[in-house]
């Protein structure tokens, strides 16, 4: 499929065509220049010197060197930090420097969408883009929580990387052994609901909901390298999650899997609008936090330890985050044996709920929202390059990583999930799980992508996915608010 307004895309090759210079990279090198230059001689280097730095030194990659997808990311983050200085630059500068390194900054925030498009313009299977500054904007944000999470992950390097390939050829020989490669739900058996549940009365935003917690009684294989320190970890064997539910009647729930690095009430009361969800909709609400996330962490920041440091700590997680999500519904549906239940994950939350749908045939619904489902994939694609050079050579590759996943990938089974109660809805631009995720669920699952014209962090503002989500449950016969027609 053509790519709108890619003048330089080679749609038989589905790739853009190399070009020797980037006009564009005068930009983020003229925004850094500035912010070095005039914040040194306006005295306040302390906060321009890092968003100067990230602009001057991606733009010059951008012109020198381009095709490393870590140049429009870092190119991003510093036009977008050095935007959040603005008033702080006012203060300790002047109002002409704010006014100055905001445009300034505004522009290489930009360049850095537009170039990122450019050179990695998605799936020729999606939608064409939508062209547009609003659309540049919106990629460059995905591109600086990108810098974020690339920065800042636990990347296994030297002996430890050494080490990896042994233990991941370990792991593979045991899930061979176990016949859970080929079998995958022998891994995963049902647990019971918890017996015993502690509810605490919490407030946010105003408004009051329910902290409850109860024991995971996970356990992971003892065989698997990493068990022992796996369940040594004390805060993440305690499952928490938020509730809000309705009085009188029961009603349907409305389980909700938030993202990576989320798991704080903040956080996911704000991702699951109770405004929307809870009080106009009139569904109860049952948000757990997945493993290792919020007040499970077992690090600095919630979600350290899931998808960064030993990658042999994701199939662990993942296997938990399978487990306690089943036990989620399992107290549900204890409470009331009749209950109607649909499920609805947003990005690493998208994933577990394709995962969820593989286990369980009675939910009303899945929504898978701008999913990822190979997660090898995913983390390979932002591996530096030294590292993508140095794995294999240890043992650790793409593809054994993608196998040792195969008991908790949403690809492995079919779906419990009738295909005409299955949704997923994604953005054509987005940076964090691009489309082709998207599209292999789709695939899998034997229905269509619902696309927006949108990235991986702005699909709270998309009309299409509130509809989307209405429509599942229009389609489920949840009695939902009466003044909302039915939408197609």
């Amino acid at each position: 499929m053509k790519k709108s307004g890619l003048s330089q895309f080679d749609p038989a090759m589905n790739t853009p065509v190399p070009k020797r210079w980037d006009l564009l990279s005068a930009l983020p090198i003229l925004a850094g220049l500035y912010w070095l230059l005039a914040a040194h001689g306006g005295k306040w280097l302390l906060l321009g010197i890092v968003p100067g730095s990230l602009m001057f030194m991606s733009g010059l990659a951008l012109l020198l060197m381009p095709g490393d997808r870590r140049i429009t990311q870092y190119m991003a983050a510093g036009g977008f930090l050095g935007a959040l200085l603005l008033p702080l630059v006012w203060i300790f500068g002047s109002f002409g420097d704010a006014l100055a390194g905001g445009l300034l900054a505004v522009a290489a925030f930009l360049v850095a969408g537009r170039s990122a498009i450019d050179r990695d313009p998605g799936s020729s299977e999606a939608p064409a883009i939508a062209r547009s500054l609003a659309m540049d904007a919106k990629v460059a944000l995905d591109e600086a929580m990108l810098a974020y999470f690339v920065a800042s992950a636990k990347i296994p390097g030297g002996a430890t990387a050494g080490r990896l390939g042994e233990s991941v050829n370990t792991v593979a020989s045991i899930l061979q052994e176990r016949g859970w490669l080929e079998n995958p739900a022998g891994m995963h058996p049902e647990p019971p609901p918890p017996e015993r549940v502690y509810v605490q009365q919490a407030r946010i935003y105003g408004r009051e909901y329910e902290r409850i917690s109860y024991p995971s009684g996970f356990k992971p294989d003892p065989a698997l390298p990493g068990a022992v320190e796996w369940g040594a970890m004390s805060d993440n064997a305690q499952c928490t999650a938020w509730v809000l539910r309705h009085p009188g009647p029961p009603r349907p729930w409305l389980l909700g899997i938030h993202g990576y690095r989320m798991g704080e009430p903040w956080l996911d009361m704000t991702l699951f609008s109770p405004r929307w969800l809870h009080e106009r909709l009139g569904v109860n609400l049952f948000l757990p936090v997945l493993p290792l996330h919020g007040p499970r962490r077992a690090g600095l920041r919630s979600g350290d330890r899931f998808l960064d440091g030993d990658p042999l700590h994701l199939l662990h997680a993942e296997t938990q985050a399978l487990w306690d999500l089943r036990r989620a519904l399992a107290w549900l549906r204890a409470q009331d044996e009749n209950a109607r239940i649909g499920v609805l994950g947003f990005s690493l939350g998208g994933y577990n709920a394709a995962l969820l749908a593989q286990h369980d045939s009675g939910l009303d619904f899945v929504i898978a929202g701008i999913p990822v489902v190979d997660l090898a994939t995913a983390l390979w694609r932002h591996l530096p390059p030294e590292h993508l050079a140095y794995y294999p050579g240890v043992g650790l590759g793409v593809d054994l990583y993608r196998r040792i996943l195969t008991p908790v990938s949403p690809l492995a089974l079919p779906p419990k999930v009738a295909v005409d109660r299955r949704y997923i809805f994604a953005g054509v631009c987005d940076r964090l799980a691009v489309p082709d995720q998207a599209l292999l669920l789709a695939k899998h699952w034997e229905v269509p992508v619902q696309w927006y014209q949108g990235a991986h962090l702005t699909f709270r503002g998309e009309p299409v996915v509130k509809a989307h989500v209405e429509a599942a449950m229009h389609r489920a016969g949840w009695p939902i608010s009466p003044e909302l027609a039915p939408v197609g």
